[in-house]
């Protein structure tokens, strides 16, 4: 879900930038120094899994991870989003420098909602918890669908062809999502769950 350099209107451009300026902004205030290598490793594991692209008729889909970094960072998501697709596009040509703003909000704002919303829920016993697990991931990934689709239509109407085929691609690796980040927040949840507390 990379939007490539030179496809979105100057003003989509700036209202990314302002709100992916904003989530930084948010993301770095709530963050301690005791969570940096927890919000080092997530970006980390964000920036590979995202590398890997599997091509789904006129796009491509791969694994986001949003969904578990808004579960585990909440407002934090932000800069450890921004930080990989920074990378990405800088070492891999992947988005631009001057969309960045819009994939890293597209990314990284569903994250935070989902991952926020359903927080409260994991610990619940084993079928609440896997349950929110599962809509965090699924949500996430749905959600950063969508938005990419909506800065696509609103640079031009030619694109809604293209919006409405990125949005059913994304279905599958929705639900693929949900299923990672509810086996992984599962495990964590019984190993580190301080993890999930410790931070908004």
């Amino acid at each position: 879900m990379h939007i490539a350099e030179g496809v979105l209107s100057v003003p989509v451009l700036a209202c990314g930038g302002a709100l992916c300026a904003a989530g930084l902004w948010l993301g770095l205030r709530r963050l301690s120094s005791a969570r940096l290598v927890t919000v080092a490793m997530l970006s980390a594991a964000f920036f590979v899994a995202s590398l890997i692209h599997v091509p789904v008729g006129p796009s491509s889909v791969h694994l986001l991870l949003n969904g578990l970094l808004g579960l585990i960072l909440g407002w934090s998501a932000f800069p450890a989003i921004f930080t990989g697709l920074l990378l990405q596009s800088m070492l891999f040509q992947f988005g631009g420098l001057a969309v960045l703003g819009c994939n890293t909000v597209n990314m990284a704002l569903p994250a935070v909602i989902f991952g926020l919303a359903l927080r409260p829920l994991l610990g619940r016993g084993r079928a609440v918890s896997a349950a929110a697990a599962f809509l965090a991931g699924f949500a996430s990934v749905f959600g950063a669908a969508l938005l990419t689709a909506l800065c696509l239509w609103s640079t031009d109407e030619g694109f809604l062809a293209a919006a409405k085929a990125l949005c059913l691609a994304e279905l599958p690796i929705s639900a693929v999502e949900g299923l990672v980040t509810m086996l992984t927040a599962g495990f964590l949840l019984r190993t580190s769950p301080d993890l999930f507390t410790s931070t908004r």
